[in-house]
C-alpha cells in the first residue's frame, strides 16, 4: 500500500476519495466535476473530504501527484532492466503504446489538466510542467547514452511524438496510433544512433 508524504499509510477514506477523483477527472475533466459528486461517489462525509483535502485544488494536485508517481514507476521499471540505451528507450515507448491501447484511454492526464489550467502561475499548471520536465530530462539522459551532443533535441522530438500519440490515441484507432508512434520512435533511434561518433 502506498504511503503518504509523511510516511504514514493513507486512510481508506482518503484512498477512496483519490481513486474516485482520479476516475472521474480522467474520464470527464476536472472543472466539470464538483466536490459534492466526488463525496457522494466515494461514500464519505463532507467533513471527511475536508479533513483530507482542504479544497478541490488540493485533490486535483493529489490526483496529478498520483499520476506522476505511476508514470515514474512505469518508466523506472522500463529503465531498471539495465538494457542498452536503445532498448531502454524502446521499453519506455512500449509502455506508452500499451497505455494508448488500454481500455478507457482518454489521452495524457497532464495535457488534459493543463488545458483546464492555462495560467502558468497556477499550482496545477506548475505540477504539469514539473512532470513534463522530469520526463524530458529522463529521456534526454537515456538518449545521451547513445550520442550526447544531439540528445536534447532528440529528447524533445521523443516527447513530441509521445504527445501526438497520446492526443491521437483517444480520437482514432489506438492500435494504429500506437504502431505509428513506435515506428516514429524507431526512426528517431536510428537517426540519433547514426550521429554517434565513430
Amino acid at each position: 500500500m502506498a504511503r503518504s508524504e509523511s510516511g504514514a499509510r493513507p486512510s481508506e477514506a482518503r484512498q477512496r476519495l483519490l481513486a474516485t477523483a482520479t476516475r472521474i477527472f480522467y474520464a470527464e475533466g476536472i472543472h466539470s466535476v464538483g466536490v459534492d459528486r466526488i463525496i457522494a461517489e466515494a461514500k464519505v462525509t463532507r467533513a471527511t473530504f475536508y479533513r483530507h483535502f482542504p479544497g478541490k485544488e488540493d485533490l486535483v494536485l493529489a490526483y496529478l501527484r498520483a499520476a506522476d508517481h505511476a508514470i515514474r514507476n512505469q518508466v523506472d521499471l522500463a529503465l531498471a532492466a539495465d538494457l542498452p540505451a536503445t532498448d531502454a528507450l524502446r521499453a519506455v515507448a512500449e509502455s506508452i503504446a500499451r497505455d494508448i491501447r488500454s481500455a478507457g484511454f482518454r489521452g495524457c492526464a497532464f495535457l488534459n489538466a493543463v488545458a483546464e489550467y492555462p495560467d502558468p502561475d497556477h499550482p496545477v499548471h506548475q505540477a504539469v510542467l514539473a512532470h513534463r520536465q522530469w520526463f524530458l530530462d529522463t529521456i534526454n539522459t537515456v538518449l545521451a547514452r547513445i550520442q550526447e551532443t544531439e540528445a536534447e533535441a532528440a529528447a524533445r522530438q521523443f516527447v513530441m511524438l509521445r504527445d501526438g500519440a497520446m492526443a491521437a490515441g483517444c480520437l482514432f484507432d489506438p492500435a494504429l496510433i500506437s504502431e505509428t508512434f513506435l515506428r516514429g520512435v524507431e526512426g528517431l533511434i536510428r537517426a540519433h544512433s547514426a550521429r554517434r561518433p565513430s
